[in-house]
């Protein structure tokens, strides 16, 4: 199929898709072990033996054993992973929002790599890229038939290296090449402006070391440009997630203090536990809340939360929260359902593991795993319904996730019968001429569906509700 999907992500995180669709903890390894098995550990040494010996060519000892524990630890679930020193080095860059690269968010259009914003002061911004820019080659390599990820890879690189990009700009009808030296960038994970007087939109494209810091920073400038903000839609659309305690601290912002936020419950001691709206859940570093420069408005301003398939994790627990705690009407479309946490341990310098540890729960001890958080009020993401997302994988799709814990999963054939039809719909708009099929508009543009029913929502207007929308695995209480 070859109609447009949105794959959008930072040059950083192109290639970590896994990575982000993550609630993270960093920790230390356990000092303890449980018992070991030795019947199967020997058994297990007898295999690697005889491959090593026995083998029809030679193979490499390192390998085998990281293949192994590769393998042990994917078969748990989608999201426990094996670190080598290259993918843990990536995974830190991740969520730290740091990389060595070019500058460039993007998504994939047509088999080539579209330009959806330079982030500003970066080489790809001083270079004059644009968003809509189309890149056809990455040095010598051609970029049709690449996957994104692996277009990233290439674009990455050592800090003061060169890449050369062939750019074909639409507008301007022409093909020309740019030469870019790579520098470390720090990604901007907070968006926001003010829609239209009274009214501020925010969005959180991911959950980093510096996403509260830079929320913080928008909502100062955005009340700066207007002191009588009287309504905020704040976007989670499409956001996969990132680090526990910035979802905290986005949900504290707009709650009381010490209102539950998010509880988590696993085998471990300490993965029992309820995480509140209070600086101790979430502060970096003693004495310092980056809060509490937040206007005092924010804690009673109306408030609508978008979300889509696309919000996942952190994102999920901040629109949990804030949705359970009747702070603000959710709006969207049903989400990810990624209600899991990872922890992260290092195994040496440069290795470590991610493992599955809990799962976490709404304020009112709803599970949202293999579930998702079902909006106030169903929107599509376009008036002609949702074109673009019912096709998008959820949790509930990946193979080997966990379940609730709350009760066995329901499939609804319903929603089953959709993604047909929404599958058959993409396939039509395929044999389009690329000038005549439907895209999907800017997030913030003035051409944002759902957005304008944000708004519509805050300011007591009609809002469009999706007549088509299917909510998969509902709770029980909510069908009768």
């Amino acid at each position: 199929m070859s109609h447009k999907l949105k794959i959008a992500g930072w040059i950083s995180v192109g290639a970590l898709a896994g990575a982000l669709t993550t609630v993270s903890l960093q920790t230390v390894a356990r000092g303890s072990l449980a018992p070991l098995p030795l019947e199967e550990l020997q058994q297990l040494a007898a295999v690697f033996s005889m491959v090593k010996t026995d083998y029809v060519e030679p193979v490499d000892e390192k390998k085998l054993i990281t293949d192994a524990i590769s393998g042990m630890v994917a078969s748990l679930d989608p999201h426990s992973q094996y670190f080598d020193k290259k993918s843990f080095k990536e995974f830190r860059e991740g969520t730290s929002g740091r990389f060595v690269g070019v500058g460039i968010e993007i998504s994939q259009e047509d088999g080539l790599v579209k330009v959806v914003s330079p982030i500003e002061g970066s080489p790809a911004f001083r270079a004059g890229l644009k968003t809509g820019d189309l890149i056809t080659k990455i040095d010598d390599t051609a970029v049709k038939g690449l996957s994104l990820s692996e277009a990233v890879k290439r674009m990455r690189g050592e800090p003061n290296t060169k890449v050369m990009l062939t750019i074909y700009r639409k507008d301007e009808n022409r093909t020309f090449p740019v030469t870019i030296t790579r520098e470390e960038i720090k990604t901007q994970s907070v968006k926001g402006k003010v829609i239209e007087p009274g009214y501020g939109w925010i969005r959180l494209s991911q959950f980093q070391e510096r996403t509260v810091d830079d929320f913080v920073r928008k909502v100062e400038e955005l009340y700066k440009q207007d002191p009588n903000v009287r309504g905020i839609v704040l976007d989670l659309r499409n956001d996969p997630g990132g680090l526990l305690d910035a979802a905290v601290a986005i949900s504290a912002a707009f709650l009381p203090e010490g209102v539950p936020v998010v509880s988590t419950n696993g085998q471990l001691p300490e993965s029992k536990f309820l995480y509140k709206a209070s600086p101790e859940f979430y502060q970096r570093r003693a004495g310092s809340d980056p809060l509490k420069r937040l206007p005092p408005q924010i804690k009673n301003v109306p408030l609508v939360v978008l979300v889509n398939e696309g919000s996942a994790s952190a994102s999920e627990i901040v629109a949990g929260a804030l949705q359970d705690h009747k702070r603000a009407i959710v709006l969207g479309s049903q989400t990810f359902g990624k209600g899991s946490v990872q922890t992260v341990r290092p195994l040496g310098p440069d290795t470590g593991l991610k493992l599955t540890t809990a799962r976490y729960y709404t304020p009112s001890g709803k599970s949202i795993q293999a579930k998702g958080i079902v909006p106030d009020v169903l929107v599509d993401e376009t008036e002609e319904g949702n074109i673009f997302s019912v096709l998008r994988t959820r949790e509930a799709d990946l193979d080997k996730h966990l379940g609730t814990g709350q009760g066995p999963e329901t499939k609804d054939a319903a929603r089953e019968k959709a993604r047909e039809e929404a599958r058959k719909r993409a396939e039509e708009e395929a044999k389009k001429a690329p000038s005549e099929r439907k895209t999907q508009p800017e997030f913030g543009s003035a051409q944002d569906f759902q957005l304008v029913q944000a708004l519509n929502q805050l300011k007591g207007r009609p809002v469009l509700v999706s007549k088509t929308q299917v909510v998969e695995n509902k709770d029980e209480k909510k069908e009768n």
